[in-house]
């Protein structure tokens, strides 16, 4: 794990890769907690709610992941 983050454009890449997972935990969480929820179990529900909590926290991980990759590749933000 540790060559990843040796690595600026492996670094670049998994801050990518994290943002795109976040955004599509966002959005199951979204339709599962808010759309779909008549249809859905409890279970499921709150697993829904808490994916609306987790998928911004990989959005934002994801994000500062890229900020110093993009930084340690010189390129605009």
């Amino acid at each position: 794990m540790i060559s990843v983050f040796q690595d600026a454009n492996q670094t670049h890449s998994l801050g990518n890769a994290l943002m795109a997972a976040g955004l599509l935990l966002l959005i199951m969480g979204i339709l599962g907690g808010y759309i779909l929820d008549n249809y859905l179990s409890l279970f499921i529900q709150v697993v829904a709610h808490l994916l609306v909590i987790a998928g911004p926290t990989l959005i934002k991980i994801g994000y500062v992941i890229r900020l110093n990759a993009r930084q340690r590749l010189h390129l605009a933000y």
